[in-house]
């Protein structure tokens, strides 16, 4: 039976990368993620796995079948599953189903908002109508005037007038002192007081700056105000489902309305549940409370929600299977890249080395030169001329990748070229190329295997960065970057933020933990890390 055989060395290497147990189920979780995603079509599609339609079998997911195999249409285009599995041809024949993935949604379908479960409920809000009062009071605190204070009491605005503060509230102690600075026509800083009303609500008395005027005032304005806290316990909700039944309130704003005004929320509340409606203003005791009507519409990008776990972009598509394809396309593009500039490196790098004399200055200064053009510049001329593709992605960005992983190699092969196995090679006869391929190249992988990871990731966040510019993949690919670039334009959809920056930075992690262990295999001091 054929078996691999490692030399002790690279058993010793294997050893010392399984004892770091951080890289080492760091490499199989990464390599799970990729299979994973690589089985996307088996766990998010609009495409079902398997049909069972008059009596046949089909595996749609592997093969494809016309309309007309389901429906005798006689249309040969791409059948909508869906569509097909609710008409009433469909259901009418017994022992006809399908079998959709865990998450039946592609990443280029819309979303019909017809699909979204969501509670079909309006949100009646009461909030304090005048969260701001004035009272105006002459040296032993009584009410000479009032502008909307009455709701902070309680009582009518009407009764305030020659009423003894201290009969409304609890008056704080520094009170009294600060009207009698300002009475004195004395200069005064600003000053806020909290206290509270009969009814234990908070409220918060404040004073301007005051400067000593020409003629001394008899009076003294303060400002009345509710804390966010109290706002809060003094706001309150009802909530009605379709047949405007009072489905849940908090607070007891709404038990305490009259029947007409009960009646009068009803009527708006049904309006709601077709188009926005204006609010309006109810009187509960001394209170007055502005009413809001609230109904969750749909409109993309829309919250998670039951069937879409990661929640919806603002095209109406699956953002759960919108993140799975997109770790397929990172790591596919990852992985080529990472290939493709390690081979022109190593092509590069050897050239220099082993021949070293003029065709190594030459090459260094030509590497120079290519190294200062601008990538970005460049990317952004070929994806105008050419459009925007992977293969021409991979293509450009490998073309100015390779460039650090030559002058690795490139100091490897001037440190082989002189060993003496090479030169006892070069006695006997064996061709350059030879040489190079057989009895160097081996002797110098050190720096590819070390450096792949890290490679790796850095060409992930690349792509991620210039989707997110808008100069990576074309649209609708699904990307990473491209819903971190739609996250930018609706910062109130939390879901786009969290999910692709967290796949990133799970992938990337977990890669730089890849690395480390592979370095640390290679590195011939075995105590020179930190751990």
């Amino acid at each position: 039976m054929w078996r691999i055989r490692l030399n002790p060395i690279t058993r010793k290497r294997l050893k010392r990368f399984k004892e770091l147990k951080r890289a080492y189920w760091s490499f199989w979780f990464l390599v799970a993620l990729y299979a994973v995603s690589l089985a996307a079509e088996l766990l998010c599609n609009s495409v079902p796995l398997y049909v069972h339609c008059n009596g046949k079998s089909y595996f749609p997911v592997f093969h494809f079948y016309p309309d007309d195999a389901f429906t005798g249409s006689g249309k040969f285009s791409r059948p909508d599953y869906k569509a097909v599995r609710a008409s009433e041809a469909f259901r009418r024949t017994r022992g006809n189903w399908m079998l959709f993935p865990p998450v039946p949604y592609g990443p280029y379908e819309v979303v019909e908002p017809a699909e979204l479960q969501i509670a079909n409920e309006v949100n009646v809000r009461f909030t304090v109508a005048s969260p701001v009062g004035s009272l105006t009071l002459t040296g032993d605190l009584t009410i000479a005037q009032s502008v909307a204070a009455g709701g902070f009491f309680g009582v009518a605005e009407s009764d305030l007038r020659n009423r003894k503060l201290s009969e409304l509230c609890s008056v704080p102690q520094a009170l009294p002192a600060a009207v009698a600075e300002r009475l004195g026509n004395r200069a005064a800083a600003r000053a806020t007081f909290a206290g509270r009303t009969a009814d234990r609500s908070e409220i918060e008395f404040s004073l301007i700056e005051f400067q000593p005027r020409a003629t001394a005032s008899n009076t003294v304005k303060i400002t009345l105000r509710r804390p966010g806290g109290a706002a809060a316990e003094r706001s309150a909700l009802a909530v009605l489902d379709s047949e405007l039944r009072v489905v849940r309130t908090e607070g007891d704003v709404w038990g305490a309305l009259p029947d007409a005004d009960q009646a009068a929320l009803r009527d708006r509340a049904r309006l709601r549940f077709d188009a926005p409606v204006q609010g309006m203003t109810v009187t509960v005791g001394a209170a007055t409370y502005n009413v809001v009507f609230e109904k969750e519409d749909v409109r993309f990008p829309f919250r998670p929600a039951r069937g879409h776990w990661m929640g919806i972009d603002s095209a109406g598509r699956d953002v759960l299977a919108r993140v799975l394809y997109g770790l397929r396309t990172s790591m596919t593009f990852g992985l080529v890249l990472v290939v493709f500039s390690l081979v022109i490196g190593t092509l590069c790098g050897a050239a220099q080395g082993y021949l070293g004399g003029w065709v190594d200055i030459t090459g260094q200064r030509l590497i120079e030169v290519w190294s200062a053009l601008p990538f970005l510049y460049v990317m952004i001329l070929i994806g105008s001329v050419y459009g925007r593709n992977l293969i021409l992605l991979i293509v450009c960005y490998g073309l100015f990748n390779w460039i650090g992983i030559s002058y690795y190699m490139r100091g490897e092969f001037l440190r082989l070229r002189k060993q003496p196995f090479v030169e006892a090679a070069k006695c006997l006869g064996l061709p350059a190329w030879a040489i190079v391929l057989r009895h160097i190249l081996p002797n110098a992988l050190v720096p590819l295997i070390t450096f792949f990871p890290f490679s790796l990731v850095g060409a992930i966040g690349s792509l991620a960065a210039l989707d997110y510019l808008g100069f990576g993949l074309p649209p609708p690919t699904p990307s990473w970057g491209e819903l971190l670039q739609e996250a930018q334009q609706f910062r109130w959809a939390w879901w786009l933020i969290l999910y692709p920056s967290l796949s990133l930075f799970v992938v990337m992690l977990l890669g730089v933990f890849v690395g480390e262990g592979v370095r640390n295999a290679f590195d011939p001091r075995r105590f020179s890390r930190l751990e």
